[in-house]
């Protein structure tokens, strides 16, 4: 048994730690595969934001001819158009410095130079991404030979261009004069060479060479900061998550399910292990008891000689005083011992019911007759509560039971006490009968002991009475509980009776 059940725990705990190692592969995956998700999501993301940048500087390209400068007005409508399509919350042109030139949408000027100051020059925001792009748009048109890519102006709006005007005289001046030569030794002006081999954007006439200088450091377009809206990132994610915990939850599931099942699995086969040695230990049991009983029933013969041999000896008349006595005590050692070896066949014998309608009252007046010299030797008074009612019961069996309830009472009880044998009905149709008696009561912790066979709390008693009882009792489907009698004394209740019907 015991190396069964080393063998059972073994394999329980191989069981439960391969299915918890299960479980964490699948939760690793889960998280493995989530953070797989979230990466995806994210360069998505910062990929969309490049294709927004590209379409950016196309629109940015759009505005110029030919490398000339931008005009804030239209570049703030194409920018506003791009905000209103949603996927872009802001977005702030850049000079060298990072100062804002342009900007459309929500302000994010504080957040600016912490973007370009980042690497790679992002930042991640609750409910937004700000990518920033330190490339010149519009400015990387490819150059004739011996010409350089000049930056791309955004110019202030009209009425700032006007008043530089105004406040310039020397710009004003500078444009009266008569424009260099061409290189090509030709008489015509720089704007009339042809669209293909004309030169790029240069200094303004209205503006001098410091202002010009001036304008292109702080109107100059050097980058850029997209404020890219995270809500698609955030419910691919949220998904995501979402699928990873119900594939959990379903692993969860599924373990704690063969977790259970291989529990009830093993429970069933100990359960059946288990049966199958109790009912050899039971076979093994009544063959002893049927051995016993007979080994009693054939001690029980040579003991009535040896008795019967003592008696003869004590009525001869030429045996001495001491040697009557001594067979007196042979006589009472061998009955006493007869009675125990008769208390010990009757309790090894099978209980056979053979149930049928029994009137409880004659049967208690047969066994309240049978002990009446016990009970006017202690002079107890026997109470028997009227109107008895008829049961379905073995009667030798009931009567056999009841006798040794009330023989149990008798031998408890002080001298002078009461014995009360009474009944009420238990849900409709079922009874209760007890036998109720005024002595010093049994402990607590000695009430379910005295039912177990050979022990007695009588000096005189075998402990096989009230072990026949609860045999009697089960037998029929019965129960009995000792209980204490208030204020003193002990409680049998047999429950579960079931009445005859009516």
């Amino acid at each position: 048994m015991r190396s069964y059940t080393g063998i059972y725990l073994l394999r329980s705990k191989l069981v439960y730690t391969l299915l918890g190692l299960v479980w964490l592969i699948i939760l690793g995956w889960q998280i493995a595969e989530h953070h797989r998700v979230t990466r995806a999501a994210e360069i998505a993301l910062r990929n969309r934001s490049k294709d927004i940048t590209s379409i950016l500087s196309l629109v940015v390209r759009s505005q110029r001819f030919r490398g000339g400068p931008l005009f804030q007005e239209r570049l703030e409508s194409a920018l506003k158009e791009l905000v209103r399509s949603g996927e872009v919350g802001s977005i702030a042109l850049l000079n060298a410095q990072s100062d804002v030139i342009v900007s459309a949408g929500e302000p994010i000027t504080n957040e600016i130079k912490r973007v370009m100051q980042a690497s790679p020059p992002e930042v991640w925001l609750p409910h937004r991404l700000l990518v920033g792009n330190p490339v010149d748009l519009g400015a990387s048109v490819t150059p004739r030979e011996g010409e350089t890519n000049a930056p791309t102006i955004v110019l202030p709006p009209k009425e700032e261009r006007d008043r530089a005007r105004t406040n310039n005289p020397a710009g004003a001046s500078e444009q009266n004069r008569p424009p260099p030569p061409p290189p090509d030794g030709t008489n015509r002006p720089p704007r009339e060479r042809g669209e293909r081999g004309g030169p790029r954007f240069g200094r303004p006439p209205w503006m001098s060479e410091a202002d010009y200088q001036s304008l292109l450091q702080q109107r100059g377009l050097h980058g850029l900061v997209l404020a890219m809206s995270t809500e698609p990132f955030i419910q691919a994610t949220e998904r995501d998550l979402g699928l990873r915990a119900m594939i959990l939850a379903f692993a969860s599931a599924a373990v704690f399910a063969l977790g259970l099942a291989w529990r009830n699995v093993a429970a069933t086969n100990d359960l059946e292990m288990r049966l199958l040695r109790a009912s050899e230990m039971n076979t093994h049991l009544q063959e002893l008891s049927l051995a016993a009983a007979g080994l009693a029933h054939e001690t029980r013969n040579p003991l009535n000689i040896i008795s019967g041999l003592a008696q003869m000896i004590t009525k001869q008349t030429d045996a001495s005083p001491e040697t009557r006595k001594k067979s007196k005590e042979i006589i009472a050692e061998t009955d006493r011992v007869t009675v125990q070896l008769n208390e010990f066949i009757n309790y090894s014998r099978p209980r056979e019911v053979r149930p049928a309608i029994v009137p409880l009252g004659e049967v208690v007046g047969e066994v309240s007759r049978a002990l009446q010299f016990d009970l006017e030797e202690k002079m107890l008074r026997l109470r028997v509560q009227e109107k008895l009612p008829a049961i379905e019961a073995d009667e030798q069996l009931l009567r056999q039971c009841l006798f040794n309830l009330l023989l149990n009472a008798v031998q408890a009880a002080d001298r002078g006490g009461e014995i009360e044998v009474a009944w009420y009905r238990e849900n409709g149709r079922g009874a209760v009968i007890e036998i109720r008696d005024n002595g010093p009561g049994v402990p607590a912790e000695q009430r379910q002991e005295i039912f177990k066979p050979y022990f007695t709390t009588h000096q005189k008693g075998t402990g096989l009475g009230l072990a026949v009882v609860q045999q009697i009792v089960l037998a029929h489907g019965w129960e009995i509980t000792c209980l204490p009698n208030e204020p003193r004394g002990a409680i049998f209740r047999i429950s579960h009776v079931k009445l005859a019907p009516a």
